[in-house]
């Protein structure tokens, strides 16, 4: 199957790893050069697709289009040319509105019963501000006193801003995948955040009760049901006290999570996804279990340091490129080059279950620190 993604970044990123991973020819498009996924793909155009008299005939020998972007006039652009060529699409464009903003997810959320953090001011200190429209960790803030809080917000327009309580607690994500009102949830993963809020780590077992696991997979199908979900759907959430609590939605592929998935469960959504979208029916059913223990992690090596990071320190290193036994690692999705000294990475590491994963993720680091005679490490919470 010859795939276009369209989107360079991080998504776009996860997006031909899969891809490649399911066997696919794969073709990567984006406005930019030297864009983090330009080397992971088989082809790269550098390409507008909101140019539509362009974008049409390129489309020609596409069976599957996968959007790896969140601009809203290219996704407009996308579906609208998707519709005109006759090739399918991975987007629901309905979801995506709505789970693209947190104010109108909140909206659902509360429409739906589903359970999430108390809006302020029912909520007292500390809270959570954060931009209703932003992707991720992208503006967010804690806030401790109603003093702080007057310091920095005082001037600030809060209308497109979510406030919120902050809860303390472990993170938790899974993915539901829905095509013509038939809905499957896959494997939930624990989110381990920097300093910043931004995910640093993804592993692929996770410590939840029978009970906590069933309640996170029955607010993921609801959510799909209500939103009639046509593609993938993100879900993150907080164990606070007890309780799941749902923080945000995100209907599109994300990224760090299906790799994560994929190596635990041998299951790859995005070509679950893609071919049912190209057949035009739903997937058989099948079984989600455990095979293996998984630690996604991101580094920054630079300046005799080695340094656990948020996702977001991928995004700024040029093409990356995907090595396998890299430093002991199973595989890695990496901006190294022998000879730079200063480049980040993606570690891929498995294991017969969790804490073998860990044992060998300890052994990688200090081998990486040896190699390159790194004496700090750092890793924040």
């Amino acid at each position: 199957m010859r795939v276009v993604i369209v989107g360079g970044k991080l998504q776009g990123v996860e997006a031909a790893y899969l891809a490649k991973k399911a066997g696919w020819e794969v073709i990567l498009v984006d406005k930019k050069t030297n864009v983090p996924a330009a080397e992971v793909c088989d082809q790269f155009y550098l390409f507008d697709v909101t140019k539509v008299v362009e974008w049409i005939p390129f489309l020609r020998e596409i069976d599957l289009i996968i959007p790896a972007l969140e601009n809203l006039e290219a996704l407009d652009s996308l579906v609208r040319s998707a519709n005109y060529a006759g090739v399918p699409i991975i987007f629901d464009e309905n979801a995506y509105r709505i789970s693209s903003s947190k104010i109108n997810s909140n909206a659902m959320f509360a429409e739906t019963g589903v359970p999430c953090p108390v809006s302020w001011p029912e909520c007292g200190f500390p809270i959570i501000v954060k931009p209703s429209e932003a992707s991720g960790s992208e503006g967010v803030v804690k806030i401790d006193s109603a003093l702080e809080f007057k310091r920095l917000f005082a001037e600030e327009d809060l209308t497109n801003w979510v406030i919120e309580e902050y809860l303390d607690g472990p993170s938790y994500s899974l993915e539901v995948i829905g095509f013509s009102g038939v809905y499957k949830v896959l494997k939930i993963t624990e989110l381990h955040m920097d300093e910043s809020y931004d995910c640093k780590r993804v592993v692929g077992s996770v410590m939840l009760s029978d009970e906590l696991r069933e309640k996170f997979e029955q607010i993921g199908l609801g959510l799909a049901h209500s939103l009639r979900l046509n593609g993938i759907m993100d879900i993150e959430t907080i164990l606070h006290q007890g309780q799941l609590k749902v923080l945000e939605i995100d209907a599109r592929l994300p990224s760090q999570t299906p790799i994560a998935v994929y190596h635990s469960t041998g299951i790859n959504m995005l070509k679950i996804l893609g071919e049912a979208f190209v057949q035009g029916k739903p997937w058989h059913a099948f079984d989600v279990s455990e095979k293996r223990g998984v630690i996604c992690e991101h580094i920054h090596v630079r300046d005799n340091l080695l340094e656990v990071s948020g996702e977001h320190v991928m995004t700024d290193h040029g093409p990356l490129r995907h090595y396998t036994d890299f430093f002991g690692a199973d595989e890695a999705v990496t901006s190294y080059l022998p000879g730079k000294t200063e480049w980040v990475a993606t570690l891929i590491i498995t294991e017969k279950d969790c804490q073998a994963a860990w044992n060998k993720r300890n052994s990688v680091i200090q081998e990486i620190q040896k190699e390159f005679g790194i004496r700090h490490y750092q890793d924040r919470y």
